[in-house]
């Protein structure tokens, strides 16, 4: 299993480089960055980067990490702008890029900006289109698409990515509509979850795959979950007593690499480690060098 880092997008960007970089020399293998254009909840003044900008500056200043946002709002961007994008940033990057997307949640900066957000059924569905556009602008010459939301008329896209196939991950966990999208499109799946709720969805997603006709194997899964490692007894059951967390992993070292191993068991390929919950810069690189020594050099 690998390991990635997702830093704070209210972090400077000299910081996010830094700590990226430190990522990379403790055998981190990716760097994340969340795609909303500002915090969620009533206050939303508080610096925030956007990502795409902040992952082409990242591609040249980490030369070594795979990486992408986790996940891009389809709701932001047309999905043929989208494709572009990520296809001149694998040439950035010389085929780094993973093109995270999923079908948008966020209110209030749809509000602010005036972006159409529509209900569920029809942020999934135009989320299914998306997937179906970037593949073909991504194989095809000249593509041709006829949707209800979205239109191609002899499309072209050039130069195409880097990599063959840049791989799409889909992001979220919803089991009746998203994890069959992921089934018919994915070639990465991320969700938040414990390593509980990791195997239910994989289950529900290899039999989208079956319904599908795709064999389960061509989709990479990956998970995030909030990390708490220490040795502090009292900190870490006042973690644990904390019910608002989503989910986390809270233990020492030891107990944490027992964890990380039973989300490589359950099959999930990769674990993304968020850094917004670790405090100051120095705090996450020590909790960077922690996984390294401790933790990821445990896990088979």
């Amino acid at each position: 299993m690998r390991f990635s880092y997702w830093p704070a997008p209210t972090q400077p960007f000299k910081e996010v480089c830094e700590l990226a970089n430190a990522a990379a020399d403790q055998g981190f293998e990716g760097v994340w960055y969340a795609d909303h254009f500002m915090p969620d909840g009533k206050e939303t003044s508080a610096p925030w980067s956007e990502a795409w900008t902040t992952l082409s500056a990242l591609a040249i200043a980490v030369p070594k990490l795979r990486l992408g946002p986790l996940v891009s709002g389809n709701t932001y961007r047309h999905p043929a702008v989208l494709a572009k994008m990520a296809a001149t940033l694998d040439h950035i990057s010389e085929g780094r890029v993973v093109l995270g997307l999923g079908a948008g949640w966020q209110v209030n900066e749809h509000e602010q900006y005036g972006l159409e957000f529509g209900t569920v059924p029809t942020r999934l569905a135009r989320l299914d289109e998306a997937c179906q556009v970037i593949k073909a602008l991504y194989t095809d010459e000249k593509a041709n698409f006829r949707g209800q939301y979205y239109q191609l008329e002899n499309a072209s896209l050039e130069p195409k990515p880097v990599q063959p196939r840049l791989p799409l991950m889909i992001g979220g966990g919803g089991e009746k509509v998203t994890l069959k999208i992921a089934a018919k499109y994915a070639d990465e799946w991320n969700t938040w979850g414990t390593v509980d709720t990791l195997k239910q969805k994989m289950t529900i997603l290899d039999k989208h795959c079956a319904d599908v006709g795709r064999n389960p194997s061509e989709i990479q899964r990956s998970a995030v979950a909030l990390v708490f490692a220490s040795d502090d007894s009292g900190f870490l059951e006042k973690m644990k007593s904390n019910k608002a967390l989503p989910a986390t992993v809270i233990g020492t070292p030891d107990e944490v690499a027992e964890t990380m191993q039973a989300y490589a068991d359950a099959g999930v390929q990769e674990f993304i480690l968020p850094g917004f919950n670790l405090g100051p810069a120095d705090n996450v690189r020590a909790t960077l060098e922690l996984f390294s020594k401790k933790i990821i050099s445990q896990i088979r």
